[in-house]
C-alpha cells in the first residue's frame, strides 16, 4: 500500500511525510500527524492523528463512511495502535460523516452544540450542505447536458467530472449521522500515556460549537476550521464572536497549526490576520445592511482587498454570498450577533 515516504518542506520546517493509497500523513512532531486526502476518494476535510503509548486519537472522520474506511486502511502505514478517541471539531458534514465507521469501543468527543446538531440531523441540511452535497444531482444533470454538446477533449474532462460527482453522491447515501458519545462545554484534558491532550472550546466561531485539540508539550494546535489554509467557510459562522474566540488561541504556546483545510503551517501570526479580516468584514457588512443594500449586491461589492497581502485567497472584489447571507441573517435576528 505504501506509495512513498520522505521529507516535505512546509514553511521553515522539514516534516516526514508518508503517502498511502488515499491519504498523506505529515508528521509534525513525534507521533503527531496531519492527515490530508491525496487519492481519488473525496474526503472533504483534513484530519489529525495523535499516536500515544498504547492507542491513538483521531481528529475528524471526513465526509463519508467510504472516506473514513479509506483512512483506516491507510493508518497501518504510520501506526499499529488502535483508535481509542475520535474528536469532532464541529458539526459540518465533511468532518463528521465518517463517524459511523468507528465501533462502540471508540469514544467520540465533541462540544454539546455539535452533539445537538448531529443528533437532530443538522449535518444534512443548511446552506453549506445544500450547496455542496444536496445540489449534486442538479449539477450532474447540467454536466450531462454539457457532455452532449462538447468536443471530444471537453467530453473526456466532463465525463471524469461527472463520475467524481456520482461517486460522492453514492457514498453520501450510505451516511447515517452518528452523534458523539461524550460532550464538553469548555474543556476536557486526556492523559494518554505520557501525553497531555487538551480539547478546548473558547466560544462561537466557525460554528456554535468549535473545539480545538491542543498538545501543550508539543506546542501543536489542531484547529479544525476556526482557521484554515485560506479563508474558512463562513456560512454558519458568528463573525464578530469568531474574532474574539481566536484571541485565547493567540495566547497559547503554539509552534505548529494543523488546519481543517490546507497545509500545516508555523506562521502563528495568521490567527491575528484572520481576526482583523473578520472584524473588518463584519463592520462593512453591518454598514451595508443598515443602508438597505441587498445581500447579493453586498457580496459582489464589499471591498476586502486590503487583506490580500496577508490572506492570499481574498478576492479583489466581493466575498462569498454564503458569508453575506449569514451576516444578514444574524443582523435580522436581533440586530447584533443573532442566535
Amino acid at each position: 500500500m505504501l506509495l512513498s515516504a520522505g521529507v516535505a518542506a512546509y514553511a521553515d520546517e522539514e516534516w516526514r511525510e508518508v503517502v498511502g493509497e488515499e491519504f498523506t500523513f505529515t508528521e509534525v512532531r513525534s507521533g503527531v500527524w496531519h492527515v490530508r486526502g491525496s487519492g481519488t476518494i473525496a474526503v472533504g476535510s483534513n484530519g489529525a492523528l495523535v499516536v500515544n503509548d498504547r492507542d491513538a486519537l483521531l481528529v475528524d472522520s471526513h465526509m463519508t463512511p467510504a472516506a473514513a474506511r479509506a483512512l483506516l486502511a491507510d493508518l497501518p502505514l504510520v501506526t499499529d495502535k488502535p483508535i481509542r478517541d475520535l474528536v469532532n471539531t464541529h458539526f459540518h458534514f465533511d468532518h463528521v460523516h465518517g463517524n459511523q465507521v468507528f465501533g462502540s469501543e471508540v469514544e467520540i468527543l465533541a462540544h454539546e452544540y455539535t452533539h445537538a446538531k448531529i443528533a437532530s440531523g443538522g449535518t444534512q441540511r443548511g446552506r453549506g450542505y445544500e450547496a455542496f452535497i444536496a445540489a449534486i444531482p442538479q449539477r450532474m444533470q447540467q454536466v450531462q447536458e454539457q457532455i452532449e454538446q462538447a468536443s471530444a477533449e471537453e467530453k473526456q474532462q466532463l465525463t471524469q467530472r461527472l463520475e467524481r460527482m456520482r461517486r460522492i453522491w453514492e457514498q453520501e447515501q450510505e451516511t447515517r449521522p452518528t452523534a458523539p458519545t461524550l460532550t464538553l462545554q469548555e474543556a476536557v484534558t486526556l492523559y494518554r500515556g505520557g501525553r497531555e491532550i487538551r480539547i478546548l472550546h473558547f466560544g462561537r466561531g466557525h460554528t456554535g460549537g468549535d473545539v480545538v485539540v491542543y498538545l501543550p508539550e508539543e506546542r501543536v494546535l489542531v484547529a479544525g476550521d476556526l482557521i484554515t489554509g485560506g479563508l474558512p467557510y463562513m456560512g454558519d459562522g458568528f463573525l464578530l464572536e469568531w474574532a474574539d474566540t481566536l484571541e485565547p488561541l493567540t495566547q497559547l504556546e503554539i509552534d505548529v497549526i494543523l488546519p481543517g483545510h490546507g497545509a500545516a503551517f508555523t506562521q502563528v501570526e495568521r490567527l491575528g490576520f484572520l481576526q482583523m479580516y473578520l472584524r473588518d468584514l463584519w463592520r462593512k457588512l453591518v454598514e451595508l445592511h443598515a443602508q438597505g443594500v441587498s445581500a447579493q449586491e453586498a457580496a459582489a461589492s464589499v471591498d476586502m482587498s486590503a487583506h490580500r497581502e496577508r490572506i492570499p485567497d481574498v478576492e479583489q472584489a466581493g466575498v462569498s454570498r454564503h458569508t453575506v447571507d449569514r451576516v444578514y441573517e444574524l443582523l435580522d435576528a436581533n440586530g447584533s450577533q443573532g442566535p
